[in-house]
């Protein structure tokens, strides 16, 4: 996909959450007397302007579409009429402060929550059984009696249904203690309990960085992936012994490959070296042999190829449980979802303080603009569910108490509210300047890891 292609979505994705996010301000302030001088989506020069209204409000679309704001009366910003004094930001009662301030995020938040309930209401809810299909020997998942064909069903007494439960729940313990108890049904319907530990404080940090969960702990869910060819890279190894999309792997050096993930395993293994690879085609074998290259973009050489798993292969029904909503059911999900979410968003956040989750998951606009160009292409669902994952977090981010957000602000509000009386404007200056230092440093991170994502 193209880098406009991702702007597109991007800018369509940003300028939907700000604009919910900016009219939960808007609104409440305006239902609780505050006067209203400008609703803006966007910064910058002004593209699209109306004045409207007996407040006269500037509603405004701005040219640079990170962002938006909405303008109160304040006098702390210039003159204000006697008429209008009741009107301003600084003489309403500290709670409707706190409420305009707290609406923005909790819009967001209900956003996600409509989205939600609308598409379980619409599609009710499918979800992927966690069956294990492929545990690597003598990884930690093997150590713990973890075997292929076993389906997960609790985790530390707690049922389990999806394999999105178990790799959320794997991710809180690997962030704290490092050890869970699973409880298992084998292939013959046998149940026992299985517990995984990892005591080493490192390992498991590692654990906790982007796409290392399944990797270090050694198991994938099931069904195995077969060694079939998705995309293969022109002008790379695989292209250049004569690979195509389709061909089947059977043997590499006359080891047997039964999944995909054994395939790469094998080559990831080996940089620099030669090999021997027998392929089908059509129903006929076929060899062939190639150089398989090293890339050390990400420290330890690895060996590529350059050859994807194809993403057209259909998961059988018998790995998919499905359950229809009504209307009340499925509101009831969607708030509980999105509650879940927030507070796991906000446990792994505080643990990524205190160091015991990478900070390589903070992720800025050039993987935004990816993640929101990718949904879109996959289709509405899809985008739409990208949209819950931004608004919740946006929400989440938005309450964090730090002073250039609105957490930050409902602060300031809260002393002020338990003093009696405003804070100095010289501590409310301080408070800013550590607020923009925090969020350049939080931006700063995030851009970090995007580049780091593209080069690795």
């Amino acid at each position: 996909m193209s880098l406009l292609w991702y702007l597109l979505w991007f800018v369509i994705a940003v300028g939907l959450l700000v604009t919910v996010h900016e009219f939960g301000h808007f609104w409440v302030a305006r239902r609780l007397g505050f006067k209203v001088l400008r609703f803006s989506v966007g910064f910058g020069r002004p593209l699209l302007k109306r004045v409207a209204g007996p407040d006269r409000v500037e509603y405004v679309v701005g040219a640079l579409p990170l962002g938006g704001y909405v303008k109160l009366l304040d006098e702390r910003e210039g003159p204000v009429a006697a008429s209008e004094l009741s009107r301003s930001f600084t003489r309403r009662p500290s709670w409707q402060r706190i409420a305009v301030l707290l609406a923005g995020p909790l819009f967001n938040i209900l956003f996600a929550v409509l989205v939600l309930w609308v598409m379980l209401w619409i599609n009710g809810v499918n979800e992927l059984r966690p069956v294990i299909g492929e545990v690597a020997a003598g990884s930690l998942a093997a150590q713990a009696g973890l075997r292929a064909n076993d389906e997960i069903i609790a985790m530390d007494g707690t049922p389990v249904h999806a394999q999105r439960d178990v790799s959320l729940g794997l991710l809180d313990a690997m962030s704290s203690r490092g050890v869970i108890s699973f409880g298992v049904r084998g292939s013959g319907g046998d149940a026992r309990t299985v517990t995984l530990s990892v005591p080493d404080a490192q390992q498991r940090h590692r654990l906790t960085e982007p796409a290392e969960l399944f990797r270090g702990l050694g198991f994938q869910f099931g069904p195995p992936m077969p060694p079939v060819l998705g995309t293969v890279e022109p002008g790379k190894p695989a292209a250049r012994a004569g690979l195509l999309s389709g061909d089947r792997i059977l043997a590499i050096d006359g080891v047997r490959i039964s999944t995909f993930t054994e395939l790469a395993d094998y080559i990831n293994a080996r940089p620099g070296a030669h090999a021997r690879i027998d392929y089908e085609r059509g129903g006929v074998r076929h060899s062939t042999e190639l150089q398989v290259a090293a890339d050390g973009a990400v420290g330890k050489p690895v060996g590529r190829i350059y050859i994807h798993n194809p993403t057209s292969i259909k998961i059988p029904d018998s790995f998919i449980s499905h359950r229809a909503l009504g209307p009340v059911a499925a509101l009831g999900h969607a708030a509980a979802e999105a509650w879940s979410m927030t507070e796991l968003q906000a446990r792994l956040f505080w643990r990524m303080i205190l160091g015991r989750v990478s900070v390589k998951n903070l992720s800025g606009p050039l993987s935004i603009a990816q993640f929101a160009g990718e949904s879109a292409e996959a289709g509405a669902a899809a985008f739409l569910g990208m949209l819950v994952l931004l608004s919740l977090s946006l929400g989440f981010l938005n309450l964090l108490p730090i002073p250039i957000l609105d957490g930050g602000q409902i602060l300031f509000q809260l002393v002020e509210w338990l003093k009696g009386s405003p804070l100095s404007e010289r501590a409310q200056a301080f408070g800013q300047q550590v607020g923009i230092g925090l969020l350049i440093l939080l931006m700063s991170v995030a851009l970090y890891n995007d580049i780091a994502r593209q080069f690795s």
